[in-house]
């Protein structure tokens, strides 16, 4: 095969490549369309500049994944401040924030589950139930023949799909669940964070010197804001560094629990992806499950402020 061929190749190659980022990817204009009226329901979502201010500092730079160190790109915390007395104001996060220290950080070890946790995690579940954006989820589920009209039997699939214990490492007992993963974060062989896709447990780590922010990652012509609700983020915790997270910022706990609940259970896919156009954003929704439950659930984003418009 002649070099001006292998050449032509590539250029076809490169082309095929250059149309599979997000402008060309097909919008799901349902799960938007359900998405951004849980999005206008969210009044618990805080807002930037009154109730938290970030200071997104540097780009972060390439690093491999299962790396222990990084350039830090930002020398200051992610949040600047946080606004603490509304936080605990707000039923859905007070309950919410009593759960992010009832898991063992390294999966192998098997989770030990009080009657104390039994009783915060369905606490928590009454509260978002309660919420205008948990109930839209749940009409929009039985609408979609997901779920039952029942609420207890709604409360007792969310409890399944996230707070059931599963081995996550074979090695040991039952070791994970979705909320922690997805909420609280995971360390698997001491190597790799997984999870950790919540701002609140982001921030909580931050101030207690636990995670180190390195950066933003984005696009160079796609650079974030202070205002952003959604960031793609670099960060070290407990000694081993994430490459590139995706994280809802501000927004309440119970939005997150109806939108990815809503994904998972409208896909029987091990793995469902679905691109969105929420408010400003272009994100791509990713949900794994493991068996009924959980596996991880995150957004990555795509583009902001309606670049993708």
């Amino acid at each position: 095969m002649g070099k001006g061929y292998d050449f032509g190749w590539i250029l076809v190659l490169s082309a095929l490549f250059s149309f599979s980022d997000a402008s060309s990817q097909t919008v799901n204009q349902e799960l938007s369309n359900i998405f951004n009226e849980l999005w206008k329901l969210d009044v618990n979502r805080l807002k930037p500049g009154t109730h938290y201010s970030i200071s997104l500092q540097g780009k972060a730079g390439y690093i491999p994944q299962g790396s222990t160190s990084a350039v830090d790109h930002a020398s200051s915390p992610l949040f600047s401040s946080v606004d603490e007395a509304k936080l605990n104001s707000i039923t859905t996060y007070a309950r919410f924030m009593k759960l992010l220290d009832n898991y063992e950080r390294s999966t192998g070890v098997a989770e030990r589950v009080t009657a104390e946790e039994v009783t915060e995690n369905n606490s928590f579940l009454d509260a978002i139930l309660e919420t205008a954006v948990m109930k839209r989820a749940h009409r929009y589920l039985i609408g979609k023949g997901k779920s039952r009209s029942d609420l207890r039997q709604f409360k007792s699939q969310l409890y399944y799909m996230w707070f059931r214990l599963y081995h996550r490492d074979r090695n040991g007992g039952e070791d994970s669940s979705g909320f922690e993963h997805v909420f609280v974060g995971e360390t698997k062989f001491g190597r790799e964070i997984m999870g950790l896709h919540n701002w609140v447990q982001f921030y909580l780590q931050e101030k207690q010197k636990l995670l180190d922010y390195k950066g933003y990652k984005a696009r160079d012509n796609d650079v974030p804001d202070k205002d952003d609700h959604v960031l793609n983020v670099q960060f070290s915790w407990h000694g081993l560094v994430k490459p590139v997270a995706s994280t809802f910022v501000g927004v309440s706990p119970e939005f997150e629990m109806a939108i990815f609940t809503i994904l998972f259970l409208t896909s029987t896919e091990k793995t469902t992806t679905a691109v969105v156009n929420l408010d400003e954003y272009q994100l791509e929704m990713v949900v794994h499950r493991h068996g009924r439950s959980i596996g991880t659930a995150y957004p990555k984003m795509l583009s902001s402020n309606n670049r993708h418009v």
